[in-house]
């Protein structure tokens, strides 16, 4: 049986669970990083298994790896694994479902996660599911009282991937390989609780995935104001922009800022940080080249924290050109940094950066001219660049750190817990009465 659930003081004994978890670029990597650590910090234990790339994480927190068959990894992505490397049950899944052109990661992962957990189920409290929802999360909340972070529903990736596809052959490969959205949706349906980081994405979750509302929690997410401050002895590089991008993800709107870009440079010196990694050959590599852009853009990827705060520090203007986005990272992350934003009105962007030309400087997503307008307006106006990287860092601090965010989300275990009591005691009382 699993153990008592705990008083509503006691630490919790807490098992995370991320299938894929990039350190330095990529939301579930930075969010598992700093929730386990902030957890930490206020007196929890908490055990971290992921599969490929894994976390960085604080020294006090135990990491069990839990491999995939690393079908996409960096180098080879795509891969088709060897026969001898299919060792288990799991392993058999992921590789048949890649066969069908599926993302075939969170399903796998989500059976090893219930094999680690079953022979353990007595060591923890709770478990937390970052955003896998495969088929074995639900055996999984069978052993424990689990709950589920959704950052934003794969659904809004799909339709973006999809109405960008050039043929019917690569709509066609898109729709396969997002099918998995199907199954995320049918296990979310069945959790007790979802932890939602933004009232944008529960809408989008309830309208998307038929999630029932009563059963997602807003719970935002943080930033380390201590890390992500200000330097005031960085000097800002004239027209030098910032922003946090994968290549060719469509959802992220990299396209946008480059073409808005190459609209400003027949006007002035400017040049573009992105904090990501380029794809040689991509879609965005075509554009660079085809724009002339490659002399003032450069790539950044795999370096520290401190490091990227120094490249915010260096920037008159940090970019989110997104389509869409369920919360936004590295909104918050510039916003703490002091340098002041431009955001486009894309999914829960306006609800976490605030007012336009107060806290942030709105546009509209995917289009370049209402872009290049909000660069031009942040670049021509120094004063107003200082009101809103001050007033962008006091919004951050005053509502969005990962304390607070560990805080608001212990409160949900708690509640989880609870559910699974008043469950067991409704299952007892009926044994009774039979």
């Amino acid at each position: 049986m699993p153990p008592s659930a705990p008083s509503d003081d006691r630490p919790l004994r807490l098992a995370y669970l991320s299938y894929r978890s990039k350190p330095t670029v990529g939301g579930q990597g930075i969010y598992t990083r700093h929730l386990t650590k902030a957890l930490v910090d206020l007196g929890h234990e908490v055990e971290v298994f992921s599969g490929q790339p894994y976390p960085v994480l604080d020294e006090r927190i135990v990491l069990h790896e839990l491999p995939s068959l690393d079908i996409f990894n960096d180098h080879y992505p795509g891969r088709f694994p060897a026969y001898w490397e299919i060792k288990t049950l799991p392993d058999l899944v992921e590789v048949l479902q890649f066969s069908t052109g599926t993302f075939s990661e969170p399903l796998a992962f989500s059976h090893r996660a219930y094999r680690a957990l079953a022979e353990r189920r007595t060591d923890f409290d709770v478990v937390h599911d970052n955003q896998c929802l495969g088929y074995g999360i639900l055996a999984v909340d069978r052993l424990l009282p689990t709950l589920v972070t959704l950052h934003h529903p794969i659904t809004v990736d799909r339709r973006l991937e999809m109405d960008v596809a050039p043929t019917w052959r690569k709509r066609l490969s898109t729709h396969r390989w997002y099918s998995f959205v199907k199954m995320q949706a049918r296990v979310a349906r069945r959790m007790p609780r979802i932890v939602v980081v933004s009232e944008n994405s529960i809408d989008d979750i309830a309208n998307d995935m038929g999630v029932d509302r009563n059963r997602m929690r807003l719970v935002h997410v943080g930033v380390d104001p201590e890390l992500f401050r200000p330097l005031p002895g960085v000097e800002r590089i004239p027209g030098r922009l910032i922003t946090t991008a994968s290549a060719d993800v469509e959802l992220k709107g990299l396209r946008f800022l480059l073409e808005a870009m190459a609209k400003l440079r027949t006007e002035r010196d400017v040049s573009l940080t992105v904090i990501g990694r380029a794809k040689k050959g991509g879609r965005s590599a075509d554009l660079i080249e085809r724009l002339g852009l490659a002399d003032v853009i450069e790539f950044v990827t795999g370096v520290p924290d401190e490091r990227i705060v120094e490249l915010y520090a260096q920037s008159e203007l940090a970019v989110v050109p997104s389509l869409y986005e369920g919360f936004s990272l590295p909104a918050v992350e510039a916003m703490g940094t002091g340098t002041p934003l431009i955001a486009t009105s894309g999914g829960a962007l306006p609800e976490v950066t605030g007012t336009d030309g107060e806290t942030v400087l709105r546009c509209e997503p995917g289009e370049v001219d209402s872009l290049a307008a909000a660069l031009r307006r942040g670049l021509n106006d120094p004063d107003l660049r200082a009101r809103l990287g001050a007033a962008g860092r006091e919004r951050v601090t005053r509502l969005y750190t990962w304390r607070q965010t560990a805080k608001n989300t212990v409160g949900q275990y708690r509640e989880v817990l609870a559910l699974r009591q008043e469950r067991q005691a409704r299952a007892a009382r009926d044994e009774a009465d039979g």
